[in-house]
């Protein structure tokens, strides 16, 4: 990877979806579309796992989800991020019967404000997620207390 290439690069983030056996709807890609033709992200690595009922994990080609096409935009979509190891740790997470897909993307609606904070000396030195569940719990906490 350049300089250029990382004086202009977002924070990167990887997320496991997954489905009971057969794969997705078809509702999720053309959201996770919508997000990349917007610039909002851009998908780095994608690959696809199941975990059968016996807990045998193995990986999937992108076309294994036929009621799903529009993950096909993504192919060929691999940066090299995603080793065999983290999808072996995707994969033991899966519940058993279910696929799911690993993305890694970028998200470069960030891209701009860590590019500036590079040039000015600063850097990023934390993310993190709060689930939606805990989130909930939380204010209900809160709320409770009010």
């Amino acid at each position: 990877m350049t300089q250029d290439m990382l004086e202009e690069l977002g924070p990167i983030d990887y997320v496991v979806l997954e489905w009971p056996t057969g794969g997705p709807s078809g509702e999720a890609a053309p959201m996770i579309i919508d997000l990349v033709e917007h610039g909002i992200i851009r998908i780095l690595d994608i690959a696809f796992l199941a975990r059968d009922e016996d807990g045998t994990t193995r990986t999937l080609d992108l076309g294994s989800f036929s009621n799903d096409d529009a993950f096909m935009q993504f192919e060929g979509a691999s940066s090299g991020l995603l080793s065999t190891e983290d999808l072996e740790e995707a994969a033991s997470a899966l519940a058993p019967g279910t696929t799911a897909a690993v993305l890694v993307w970028e998200n470069r609606f960030i891209a701009p404000i860590a590019a500036a904070l590079r040039r000015s000396g600063g850097q990023l030195v934390a993310t993190g997620r709060i689930p939606a569940d805990e989130l909930l719990a939380s204010l209900d906490v809160v709320e409770a207390a009010h």
